[in-house]
This record gives structure tokens, C-alpha cells and sequence, in this order.
């Protein structure tokens, strides 16, 4: 599958994941300690859906390609400016600069 499958699909998932959660769930009926933890249920599916998308190449491990560079400035940048948006399109510029240049 190509990045963009992936990518998708890993938007389609973790939006899912946080929608229903909301949608379906009368909240009102939800301690705070519950209500704390359901927030987090997007952060730790996330990353377990994109690891195999960045990490794997033709259903092997590899250390360096365009996806990890890509993924390690988008980190950076995450941990800098602390913002999804500029995280996420840093990754995909720095994606697609690497690819067409």
C-alpha cells in the first residue's frame, strides 16, 4: 500500500476512535478519573497505527528511509512547538520534498 492508504486509513481510525467514544457515550454519566482516561484513547491508537507505516518497507523492519526522516523532523518540531497542525504539515512538507527533489 502507498503512504497516502495509509494515511487514510490512519485518519479514518483515529477519528472513529474519538467519535464514538463521544457520540455514543452519555458522558454526563462518566466520573472525572473516566473521563480523563477516554481523552487519551486517541494519543495511544495513533501511534500504534502509524508505526507499521512509517517502520515497515515490504513487511521488514528498516532504520532509515524518506517516512522516518520525515517522521523524526515532524517530531521535532512536535516537541518544540507543541501544535498538531504545524507537526502534521511539517511531516507531510518535509515528506514530499524529500520524494520530489
Amino acid at each position: 500500500m502507498s503512504i497516502w492508504t495509509y494515511t487514510i486509513i490512519i485518519g479514518i481510525l483515529t477519528f472513529l476512535s474519538r467519535y464514538l467514544v463521544t457520540a455514543f457515550a452519555n458522558t454526563k454519566t462518566y466520573n472525572e478519573t473516566t473521563k480523563k482516561v477516554l481523552s487519551y484513547v486517541p494519543s495511544a491508537v495513533f501511534p500504534s497505527l502509524i508505526f507499521p507505516a512509517v517502520f515497515y518497507k515490504d513487511q521488514s523492519f528498516v532504520i532509515y528511509s524518506n517516512e522516518i526522516l520525515a517522521f523524526i523532523i515532524a517530531l521535532i518540531v512536535s516537541i518544540i512547538f507543541r501544535s498538531v497542525l504545524l507537526t502534521v504539515l511539517t511531516g507531510i512538507t518535509v515528506y514530499l520534498l524529500i520524494i520530489f527533489l
